[in-house]
């Protein structure tokens, strides 16, 4: 099968805790969880449909997870050409200068945050040093969204850009887990060249016609395609994706195209160039 997709939104844990790792998630959103969580199934999950590339992360639930969680994501990633990898932080890590360079040095190119898990508010100012070692140099992965908290808001996404403008945010599950409502009232997002949202634990949630309103109203260029592995297999997530009412054109840009350009960019900000 021809590889052309990038799946944008994929979570890996170490083997020997990857059961563990699933199943708290698993109970966390209350929904059974459909594979494994290690990278070896991950690539044979994506191998069904054609995925060339993960976006891989995980995310540390205490300040002492950070620095081992941030090797592991870059020993799998130059294990698997597969991987783009993305670390993790904490608003409680002691150094997080010193980390988010050496997250640079060892071959990841953004950082994923999830406030629910993590419990701080996207906008509080004890996550603000990571804000300021991140802008201009790495993107950022926000968990957006979910009625039953207020840490990820995603209005507090548009609270920190205004200090923070040159901060690149991906914001997952369409711009906000469960509150689709808020995603299509936030014009502040609209036309803004740094917030990007990806597709994954969103669309097999709400109506196609709505989901394709909220891609075109986020504009398409702007959109990537993932599943939030192991949430869901590739199979399943590409079939609902298919449902959707869009041209090649835009399942292309989402596919691939808006990935490699995206990806693209972080590595030559990265490199100097």
């Amino acid at each position: 099968m021809e590889k052309f997709i990038y799946d944008m939104h994929t979570h890996i844990f170490p083997q020997k805790i990857a059961e563990k790792a699933v199943s708290s998630i698993g109970g966390f959103y209350g929904i059974p969880m459909v594979k494994k969580g290690f990278s070896e199934d991950l690539i044979e999950s994506g191998s069904e449909i054609g995925v060339d590339k993960y976006l891989v992360c995980s995310t540390a639930t205490t300040p002492l997870q950070v620095t081992a969680i941030n090797s592991f994501v870059s020993g799998e990633v130059s294990r698997h050409p597969e991987f783009i990898g993305f670390g993790t932080m904490h608003p409680g890590f002691d150094d997080i200068c010193g980390e988010v360079d050496r997250i640079t040095k060892i071959g990841l190119v953004g950082i994923k945050l999830h406030p629910d898990f993590q419990k701080f508010a996207i906008d509080d100012r004890e996550a603000y040093p990571i804000y300021e070692a991140a802008e201009g140099r790495l993107p950022i992965l926000f968990h957006t969204g979910d009625k039953r908290y207020s840490y990820s808001n995603p209005e507090r996404v548009l609270k920190i850009l205004k200090d923070f403008p040159k901060l690149t945010c991906i914001c997952a599950h369409l711009g906000g887990y469960s509150e689709w409502e808020s995603v299509v009232a936030l014009k502040g997002y609209l036309g803004n060249p740094n917030i990007y949202f990806d597709t994954s634990s969103s669309i097999r949630f709400i109506d196609p016609k709505e989901s394709v309103d909220i891609i075109r109203a986020h504009g398409v260029e702007h959109v990537f395609w993932g599943t939030d592995y192991p949430m869901q297999n590739h199979t399943a997530e590409l079939e609902d994706f298919m449902k959707l009412d869009l041209t090649d054109t835009e399942r292309n840009m989402i596919f691939r195209e808006n990935a490699v350009r995206f990806i693209g960019e972080v590595k030559a900000k990265l490199a100097g160039k």
